[in-house]
C-alpha cells in the first residue's frame, strides 16, 4: 500500500481506489473540507502526474471524462485551493509522490483501464441534504427538490416572489460560475420549458455569486443535482440515435433550398464523426446516425 502524508491532505493507494482526504492546513479550500474523504476508484482515472517546483509541487489526478459529477458541474473552473484532486507537495517528498504515481500507473495498466470518457458517472457526488448560503441567497437540495431562498442582499425582482421551489424532474441541467475579476459568478438551474431571458441577479431560478469566501460551496450543490441528473453522454448518445421521422408529404413537397439542406447535413456528419472519434457514440450508433443523414441526402 502506497501513501503520502502533506499538510494539505493525504493520499492513499487503497486495493483498487485512491483514498483521499484533506489535510487542516490554511491553504486548503472550504470545498474540500466539506467534501471530506473521497474514494476515487481506479476506474474513473484517466491519469496521475507529480509536478515538482523548487518551493512546492503537485500531484494531480486526472479523472475520466464524465467520471464524476462534480467535475461534470463546475468544468475545470474549481480553483487550486478548492480542488480535491490536487495535493501540495513538499521537495523531500517529490520521491514518495513519484512512487505514489507509478503504483497507480501500473494499477490502471495491469487492470487495462482506458483514459476514453465514460457515461455514466463513477463517483456518487455529495451526500444528502446539502445546502449552502453566498451571495444572493441559499441553495438547497435533497434529492428530489432544489429549494432557493433570498436573502436582503437579492434585488427585490428576484425577491418579491418568495423562496423558489423546483421539482428535480423539471431540471434540465445544472450551470456553475465562479466570479473572475470584475464578473460576478453564478449558480444557475435550468427547467424545462422555462428559456434563460434574465441574468442571475434577476433570475428566480440562480444565486447570484460576488467571490466571496463561501461562493465555492454552491459547486457541492451543484454537483448533487447533476449527479442524480441523466448523464450527458447518454442523454447525447440517446438524442443521435433517435430514428429520423419521415417527412410529412405536405412538408416534402414545399420547395426547399437544396444547397442549404446539403451543407447543413454535411455539417452533421462532421458532428457525429467528432463525437464517434471522442467516445461519445460507439461505431454501432455513429453508423445508424450516419446512414440516416445519408438518405436524406
Amino acid at each position: 500500500m502506497a501513501e503520502i502524508i502533506q499538510k494539505d491532505g493525504t493520499w492513499i493507494l487503497d486495493n483498487d481506489a485512491v483514498r483521499i482526504t484533506p489535510g487542516r492546513d490554511r491553504s486548503v479550500g472550504l470545498l474540500r473540507r466539506e467534501l471530506g474523504e473521497l474514494v476515487v476508484p481506479f476506474r474513473a482515472l484517466a491519469g496521475i502526474s507529480v509536478e515538482q517546483g523548487k518551493k512546492s509541487g503537485r500531484l494531480r489526478l486526472r479523472l475520466r471524462d464524465g467520471a464524476d459529477p462534480l467535475l461534470q458541474a463546475t468544468g475545470g473552473r474549481l480553483a487550486e485551493a478548492q480542488d480535491p484532486y490536487r495535493l501540495t507537495v513538499e521537495p523531500d517528498r517529490y520521491g514518495v509522490a513519484e512512487y505514489l504515481a507509478d503504483e497507480v500507473r501500473n494499477a490502471l495498466l495491469l487492470d487495462g483501464i482506458s483514459a476514453d470518457p465514460v457515461d455514466g458517472y463513477l463517483l456518487p457526488g455529495p451526500a444528502l441534504p446539502v445546502s449552502a448560503s453566498a451571495g444572493d441567497g441559499t441553495a438547497g437540495f435533497d434529492g428530489e427538490r432544489v429549494r432557493l431562498e433570498w436573502n436582503w442582499k437579492t434585488e427585490e425582482a428576484k425577491a418579491s416572489s418568495g423562496p423558489r421551489t423546483i421539482p428535480l424532474a423539471d431540471v434540465s441541467g445544472v450551470e456553475w460560475q465562479p466570479a473572475a475579476g470584475l464578473e460576478n459568478g453564478h449558480l444557475r438551474f435550468l427547467v424545462h420549458g422555462a428559456p434563460v431571458a434574465a441574468p442571475p441577479k434577476y433570475d428566480p431560478n440562480a444565486v447570484e455569486l460576488w467571490g466571496f469566501k463561501r461562493d465555492p460551496l454552491m459547486a457541492l450543490v451543484a454537483a448533487a443535482v447533476q449527479a442524480r441528473l441523466p448523464h450527458p453522454t447518454a442523454a447525447t448518445r440517446a438524442r443521435l440515435s433517435r430514428p429520423v421521422a419521415p417527412e410529412p408529404e405536405a412538408r416534402r413537397s414545399l420547395p426547399r433550398s437544396a444547397g442549404e439542406d446539403h451543407d447543413a447535413l454535411l455539417r452533421r456528419l462532421r458532428e457525429l464523426g467528432e463525437l464517434h472519434r471522442d467516445g461519445v457514440l460507439t461505431g454501432d450508433e455513429f453508423a445508424l446516425a450516419k446512414q440516416a443523414v445519408l438518405r436524406r441526402m
